[in-house]
C-alpha cells in the first residue's frame, strides 16, 4: 500500500509540474529521460536478479530432494539384505522402479562393496548391469568420495533431515546434464553388521533438461528456459552457470528474462521525442505496468517463503515456521503447553502397505489435530511422523489435558488406507511454560524427554515433563549394568503372578507371571523401563529365561491352572528357543498344555524364518500362544483372520473406554466376534470396575485380567487370590 501511495504521487507530480517544465526546458526533458533510462535498467537488474536466484534455489532444492528421496528406501535393513542377496526384483521395484516412478528419478544404479553394479535402471526400465558403464567415469569419482568420508566416520552431514553421508554433484550423463546422488544403503536399526566404506552404494541420476525446464517453465513462469553448454551472448537472452563442487562451470541456464524496464522505455522515447506531455503520460502508465509485475514478483516470492516454511505433505507449518512462532510467543512471557507427538508403530505401515499408504496416513493425522487444538495454536510437522503443537495463552492443565486426551483419542481410531483398517496411535510429551523452561531449546528437548517416558509406559497417552524424567535417563546407564549384576545373582529379580479370571464362573483358572526388579538403590523399577534396555543390550534372553523357568516351576506345583509367560521378539528370533522351552518344561516337569506364551501381533505376523519355525515348533508340541495387546498393532481386524494363534489379549486400551465409548465396545465386540469365529479364545486385559466385568461377560470374552480382580504378587502370596476381590457375588 505504501508503494503504491508513493507511485501515485510521483504520477501526480509528472502530470501536474512537470510537464509545463518540460515543455519549456528541453534540459528537464533530457533530465526525465536519463531517469527513466536508469529506473528501466534498475527494473531490468532486479528483475533478473530475483530470476537467478529463483533459479539456483530450485536446483539447490533438487540436489537435496534427489539425496532425501534416495534415503527413503536406503536406510532400511531389507534392503542391506536384499542387496546383499541379488535380489533383482525386489531391488528393481524399490531402488529403480518405484523410484523413478514416484520420485521421478531417470537413472538409478547399486553397487556392491566393490564398486561392481548389481543392478540398473535407465532410459525408462530395468537395463543390464553393465549399463552403468555409461555414467561410471562421473559416478565413480563420488562413490570413492563417499567411501572415504564413511571410513572417515564423523556425523557432520548429518542432522534431522538427512539420516546418512552422500555425496553429489553436476554432470554430463550421455551428453545431457544432471545431478548424480550418492548414498550408502545401510540398516534402519543398526541391526545388521556394516563395515564403514564398505557398504553397498544407491546412485541415482535426475537430468537438468527435464524436469527442471518444465518446472522453470510452469510453476515459476520462466520464458524460453532451456539448458546450454555455453553463455548465449543474444541481447534478449540471460545466461546462469551452473558450477561443479570443483567450481567448473558444467554449462547454463538460459532463458528470456523479464524487462520491465525495457517494456517501459520502449513505448516511452517514441513518444517522448515528439511530444514531452505524451511522453510523460507515456510514463504514468509504464509504471503502472511496472508496479503490476513488482506485484507479481513479490507474490512469487511470498509463495517461495511459503513453500520454505511448509510441509508440502501436510501443508501444516514446519519445524522453521514453527520455531520462528515459539520465538515469538515466548518473548510475549505469557504461559503455553509445548508438546511433542510421534506416531506409534508408524513404520510398520510403511514396511507394509509402502510410503504412499504412509503419506495419506501423515496426510489425515495433520487434518485430526488441526481440527483438535484451538484458534490461535500451531501444528507442525517437523519430521517423518513427528508433529509439534503450541498451545497458545494461561491454559490450566486440565485443558492441556483435555487436548492431550482427544489428540490419543483421535489416532486411536482407525484410518483407512486403500480400503484397509490400520491401527496406529501417538504418544505425546508435554512440557509447560514457563514451569518447564522459557525458552523453545528447553522446551523442545523436555517435551521429548516426555515424549520418551510417553513411549516407554505403553505408548498411546501423554505424559508431562518432570525433574526426575532427566534423572531417571541419567539412570538409565547406570542401570544397565546394575542389570547385568543382578543377573548374576538372582537376588533383585522376582516373578510376581497375576490372575486370569474365567468369565464364566469367576474362579482362577490360570496366572500371567510378571517380572519385577526391586533396585538396592533406587527401589522397585518398572518393566516398562528396564525391558528396552534388557533387549537393546542383548540381556532379554537371559531375562526371559529366567521368567520362564521360575513360572514353569511355579505352575508345575498347581492343579489344572496354566500359567501365561511374555516373550520378546528377540527370544523367537533365536532358532533355538523352542529347544530351549521345551528344555525348561522338562526339567520343571510342566505340561506343554498348560504354558500359555504371549507374544505381541508385530511379533507374530513376523516372516522371519526363525520366528515362525519357533511358533510352530512350539505349538505342534501343545504350547498355547496369545497375542498380547490385541487392537494396538496396525491393520488388527484384518490380520485376525490369518493368525495362526490360540488366544488374544485385548489391550486394556479399549477395555478402559467401556461403557463411556461406544467406538471401544463396538471394537471389542468385533474382535471377540471374529476370534471365536476363527476357534479363538479371549483374555480381556485392565479391567477395574464391575461395570467392565459385566459388560465383557455379556458380549462374551472368555477371560478376564485386571486390578478388579488382583494386583500381580509373589508366589508366596498366590493363595490369598482365591476368591478375586471384585467378582459377582
Amino acid at each position: 500500500m505504501r508503494n503504491k501511495k508513493q507511485s501515485l504521487k510521483f504520477s501526480g507530480f509528472l502530470l501536474t509540474r512537470a510537464l509545463p517544465i518540460l515543455a519549456l526546458t528541453g534540459c528537464i526533458g533530457l533530465g526525465v529521460l536519463g531517469l527513466l533510462i536508469w529506473a528501466g535498467h534498475e527494473a531490468d537488474r532486479v528483475s533478473y536478479n530475483r530470476q537467478a536466484s529463483l533459479v539456483q534455489l530450485v536446483v539447490s532444492q533438487l540436489r537435496s530432494e534427489v539425496a532425501h528421496d534416495q534415503e527413503s528406501v536406503t536406510v532400511w535393513d531389507d534392503a542391506v539384505e536384499q542387496v546383499r542377496a541379488r535380489d533383482s526384483a525386489w531391488m528393481d521395484s524399490n531402488l529403480g522402479t518405484w523410484m523413478h516412478e514416484y520420485f521421478g528419478l531417470d537413472q538409478a544404479y547399486v553397487l556392491d562393496p566393490s564398486n561392481q553394479a548389481v543392478y540398473a535402471f535407465a532410459d525408462g526400465g530395468t537395463a543390464a548391469p553393465n549399463a552403468f558403464n555409461v555414467v561410471s567415469d562421473q559416478a565413480l569419482p563420488l562413490v570413492f568420495a563417499l567411501r572415504d568420508k564413511l571410513r572417515a566416520g564423523g556425523d557432520s552431514q548429518i542432522s534431522e533431515t538427512v539420516l546418512t553421508p552422500g555425496v553429489s554433484d553436476l554432470a554430463v550423463i550421455q551428453g545431457r546434464p544432471a545431478i548424480v546422488s550418492v548414498k550408502p544403503i545401510v540398516s534402519d536399526t543398526g541391526d545388521i553388521q556394516q563395515t564403514p566404506g564398505e557398504e553397498a552404494v544407491h546412485v541415482a541420476v535426475r537430468f537438468l533438461d527435464g524436469s527442471l525446464i518444465e518446472e522453470l517453465k510452469t510453476d515459476y513462469l520462466f520464458e524460453d528456459p532451456r539448458f546450454s553448454w555455453s553463455a548465449i551472448d543474444e541481447p534478449h537472452y540471460s545466461s546462469l552457470p551452473f558450477h561443479k563442487a570443483d567450481g567448473s562451470v558444467l554449462g547454463y541456464m538460459v532463458w528470456h528474462p523479464h524487462h520491465p524496464g525495457e517494456t517501459m522505455l520502449s513505448r516511452l522515447i517514441p513518444v517522448l521525442s515528439a511530444f514531452i506531455g505524451v511522453a510523460l503520460c507515456a510514463i504514468a502508465f509504464s509504471l503502472f505496468l511496472y508496479h503490476n509485475r513488482s506485484k507479481e514478483l513479490e507474490a512469487s516470492e511470498e509463495q517461495i517463503r511459503y513453500m520454505a516454511l511448509h510441509d508440502p505433505l501436510t501443508e501444516l507449518p514446519n519445524r522453521n515456521y514453527f520455531n520462528e512462532y515459539v520465538d515469538v510467543e515466548l518473548a510475549k512471557g505469557e504461559g503455553s503447553a509445548l508438546l511433542f507427538l510421534d506416531l506409534d508403530r508408524f513404520k510398520q505401515v510403511n514396511d507394509t502397505l509402502g510410503h504412499p499408504s504412509g503419506d495419506a496416513l501423515i496426510r489425515e493425522f495433520g487434518q485430526r489435530l488441526k481440527a483438535i487444538v484451538r484458534q490461535g495454536d500451531v501444528v507442525a510437522r517437523v519430521g517423518g511422523d513427528e508433529f509439534t503443537v503450541m498451545l497458545r495463552g494461561k491454559a490450566s492443565v486440565r485443558d492441556v489435558d483435555v487436548i492431550c486426551q482427544r489428540i490419543v483419542d483421535s489416532a486411536r481410531r482407525p484410518f483407512v488406507l486403500g480400503g484397509q483398517e490400520v491401527f496406529v496411535g501417538v504418544s505425546v510429551g508435554v512440557a509447560l511454560a514457563p514451569r518447564d523452561g522459557s525458552d523453545r531449546v528447553s522446551l523442545l528437548r523436555r517435551a521429548d524427554v516426555a515424549l520418551y517416558f510417553s513411549k516407554n509406559s505403553g505408548r498411546s497417552r501423554y505424559t508431562y515433563f518432570s525433574e526426575s524424567m532427566d534423572q531417571l535417563l541419567s539412570r538409565r546407564q547406570e542401570m544397565e549394568g546394575d542389570m547385568r549384576a543382578a543377573l548374576k545373582t538372582g537376588n533383585e529379580f522376582q516373578v510376581h503372578y497375576q490372575p486370569i479370571i474365567s468369565a464364566l464362573d469367576h474362579r482362577v483358572k490360570g496366572y500371567e507371571a510378571l517380572l519385577r526388579w526391586e533396585h538396592p538403590k533406587f527401589g522397585s523399577i518398572s518393566p516398562e523401563l528396564f525391558i528396552p534396555i534388557a533387549e537393546e543390550t542383548g540381556m532379554i534372553e537371559a531375562v526371559g529365561e529366567f521368567v520362564l523357568r521360575e513360572a514353569c516351576k511355579a505352575a508345575a506345583k498347581w492343579s489344572g491352572k496354566s500359567v501365561a509367560v511374555n516373550v520378546s521378539g528377540v527370544e523367537l528370533r533365536d532358532e533355538g528357543y523352542a529347544a530351549k522351552v521345551r528344555k525348561i518344561l522338562l526339567s520343571t516337569g510342566l505340561s506343554p498344555q498348560a504354558l500359555e506364551l504371549e507374544v505381541t501381533e508385530t511379533v507374530a505376523t513376523d516372516e522371519a524364518s526363525a520366528v515362525v519355525a519357533n511358533l510352530d515348533a512350539l505349538r505342534a508340541i501343545g504350547v498355547q500362544i496369545a497375542i498380547d495387546d490385541f487392537g494396538t498393532g496396525f491393520s488388527s481386524l484384518g490380520r485376525l483372520r490369518t493368525l495362526n494363534v490360540d488366544r488374544i489379549k485385548i489391550d486394556r486400551s479399549f477395555v478402559q473406554g467401556f461403557g463411556e465409548k461406544a467406538g471401544d465396545e463396538a471394537i471389542i465386540r468385533a474382535i471377540v466376534e471374529l476370534a471365536h469365529a476363527r476357534g479363538l479364545k479371549t483374555t480381556a486385559e485392565g479391567v477395574e470396575t464391575s461395570l467392565q466385568d459385566a459388560g465383557l461377560v455379556k458380549i462374551g470374552c472368555d477371560s478376564l485380567q485386571g486390578f478388579l480382580y488382583s494386583k500381580p504378587v509373589p508366589l508366596r502370596d498366590i493363595e490369598h487370590i482365591s476368591t478375586p476381590a471384585g467378582s459377582p457375588s
